[in-house]
């Protein structure tokens, strides 16, 4: 929520703009237990280390900011505001993205296995698509995906090796092979490879499939992404394309204020810690505020 939230394998950013014009910034470190099991960091328990990870602290930042809305306004978020927003948001991407396609699956005539598996798939993208597309029209969601190409933006710059000031990170796409989006839309299409494998039982059997079989997809998708983003081999590097045309729908070109956030995100994450420990105010998460940054 007029935000950035930017991690590395130490710690999380997270930095957004006030209804006063500063930027306030949270910073905290991440847990460190994949670092201290080395099976964790094996192909496939590390996609769903990163799938756990990316759930635990994208929550985490999306309630940072909410708390800060709330702060704003006068009033104090409810532990239970967290909890609903968490439940609401799992029935809603298990619901709508991996039940409800093969719900409507059921409908049509069972040629095979194979092809019910395979229109369900191509539901489940069409579903995905759609959801992209008609929430893109939002225009506070309009304002969220021109801050996730501020982020692609700052990203670019930083990788490119250049001064780390709006200027330069405005020459930069708001495309990056990495994305998450890019990420959703590779698990659809892997999902529709790995339930072929368990053929076309009962509904309630796929419901519960498709369920359990989440963090598989979702490790088998994070090898992919991996691999596709550090090869040169060109019929890999194909793979990423279909995730960057997404990032047509999902990003946005952002305005200079969006990008001073973004810049101030990754400025404190590259900073290293001047406290050995981390805040612990649970009252208020927000280490400190600084000022816009300067171009």
């Amino acid at each position: 929520m007029e935000g950035i939230m930017l991690r590395n394998q130490e710690q999380m950013v997270v930095a957004c703009r006030k209804s006063q014009g500063d930027i306030a910034v949270h910073r905290e470190e991440i847990s460190t237990t994949p670092r201290r099991y080395s099976f964790l960091r094996w192909p496939l328990f590390r996609g769903i280390v990163a799938f756990v990870e990316a759930l635990t602290i994208g929550i985490k930042s999306l309630n940072i900011s909410a708390a800060l809305a709330f702060e704003e306004e006068g009033e104090e978020m409810h532990p239970l505001h967290t909890v609903f927003i968490i439940a609401m948001g799992l029935m809603l991407g298990i619901g709508l993205f991996f039940l409800l396609p093969t719900y409507l699956a059921n409908f049509l005539p069972e040629i095979s296995a194979l092809f019910s598996n395979l229109v369900e798939g191509l539901l489940r993208i069409f579903v995905f698509l759609s959801y992209i597309f008609l929430i893109s029209r939002w225009g506070e969601i309009q304002r969220i995906f021109a801050y996730h190409g501020a982020e692609h933006k700052v990203i670019h710059c930083f990788e490119a090796g250049k001064e780390l000031n709006v200027e330069n990170a405005l020459r930069f796409s708001t495309k990056h092979p990495r994305c998450g989006t890019s990420f959703l839309l590779v698990v659809m299409i892997v999902s529709i490879l790995l339930f072929t494998f368990f053929g076309w039982p009962g509904l309630w059997q796929r419901f519960l499939i498709r369920i359990c079989l989440l963090p598989v997809v979702a490790a088998v998708s994070y090898e992919l992404i991996r691999l596709t983003s550090k090869t040169s081999f060109g019929p890999l590097k194909l793979l990423s394309l279909p995730g960057l045309w997404l990032q047509h729908l999902s990003t946005r070109e952002p305005d200079r204020s969006q990008l001073e956030v973004a810049l101030e995100a990754l400025r404190n994450l590259l900073r290293k810690e001047e406290t050995s420990e981390p805040s612990h105010d649970t009252k208020n998460p927000w280490e400190k505020e600084s000022p816009g940054v300067a171009t």
